[in-house]
């Protein structure tokens, strides 16, 4: 059985408090991409806007779970609530979208890649996958240097990035080492256009897991009170020296792969279905029925986080953006120490 409260609190995975974390975590999300959605159509940002719209309870379970500052987390393209409950600052992302020199990346690299290992956010990294093998060596680094206690790695993915050779070797090298890590699949049931009976033959995708000997689990993405109990009994699992977890949460993209793409090849009877409910608009009954935050305070939430965003996004917008001749990045330099 767990020992700590902290343990107790993710294993039930019901916790008022727990639950709270999530979903505030979701809504904070929300609220600040659809914000960064309008910049995007408004051609203020540079590059691509990825939504995570309809994954935010299985994103933001995970992260809520997780303990920054001791555990690891690489978040993917649609994880921006999970990237909220764990912790990291809303300027960090909009200082990254707009450019500015402050922000983590020093406005050289733009939108989703940005993180600051150091602190156990990795990066996100475009290459599918990849991310798996990144945080087993991060536990493996830690695990050499004997700070490995109570320490939990994460990723979570998307079902078309099960089918990359770096999800595999990643997850074989993860049952080998035994490493306390969890691996969130998000079967959203479109690899951008490719639909999953095009990625995969298998019945199930935690068949994938059974394959590699690891503990897999099942869950309704669409679900928060389901993804708060699954996910975090699978981050409890792994801390506790169960070995590595898998979890396939069942869901549907409810935008398109980017702001770029309207997602039109995504069929009406699947939005139509289960899988394409909203999970922000499930968490909130969830909320006030269960008696876990009122209608009221919900409100008070979404004025709070909205004025947020926007003192995040003006400040963004008045910081200076890089100065190549300033910056110490040069490929190389010269006498005078322009190119």
């Amino acid at each position: 059985m767990p020992e700590t409260e902290e343990a107790v609190r993710t294993a039930a995975g019901l916790d008022r408090d727990y639950l709270r974390d999530v979903f505030r975590a979701m809504l904070k999300a929300r609220l600040l991409e659809s914000k960064l959605s309008s910049l995007y159509k408004a051609g203020k940002i540079v590059g691509g806007v990825y939504l995570g719209k309809g994954q935010e309870a299985v994103s933001a379970s995970l992260g809520a779970s997780l303990v920054r500052g001791r555990d690891i987390f690489a978040p993917l393209i649609r994880d921006q609530a999970g990237r909220t409950a764990f912790g990291e600052s809303m300027l960090d992302c909009t200082r990254t979208y707009l450019g500015s020199v402050l922000g983590p990346m020093k406005g050289r690299d733009g939108n989703i890649h940005r993180g600051r290992p150091l602190e156990g956010l990795p990066a996100m990294i475009s290459h599918l996958g990849t991310t798996v093998s990144v945080v087993a060596g991060m536990l493996v680094a830690r695990r050499l240097k004997g700070e490995m206690a109570g320490v939990v790695g994460a990723t979570c993915v998307g079902d078309g990035a099960t089918s990359t050779g770096s999800f595999h070797e990643g997850l074989n090298m993860v049952a080998i080492e035994n490493l306390p890590m969890v691996v969130i699949v998000a079967n959203n049931q479109f690899a951008y256009s490719t639909p999953t009976d095009r990625q995969y033959a298998c019945e199930d995708l935690l068949d994938r897991a059974k394959g590699y000997g690891v503990a897999g689990h099942s869950v309704d993405g669409t679900d928060m009170l389901a993804c708060s109990k699954v996910i975090g009994r699978a981050v409890t699992l792994a801390r506790e020296g169960a070995g590595p977890q898998m979890v396939v949460a069942r869901l549907l993209r409810l935008s398109g792969h980017g702001e770029h793409d309207d997602g039109s090849y995504v069929p009406n009877t699947l939005r139509a279905g289960n899988l394409g409910r909203d999970c922000l608009e499930v968490a909130t009954a969830q909320m006030t029925e269960g008696g876990y935050a009122g209608a009221d305070e919900i409100e008070r939430w979404k004025t709070e986080f909205t004025d947020e965003v926007q003192a995040a996004v003006a400040q963004a917008q008045q910081e200076p953006a890089p100065d190549p001749w300033d910056e110490e990045w040069f490929a190389c330099k010269s006498t005078t120490g322009r190119l």
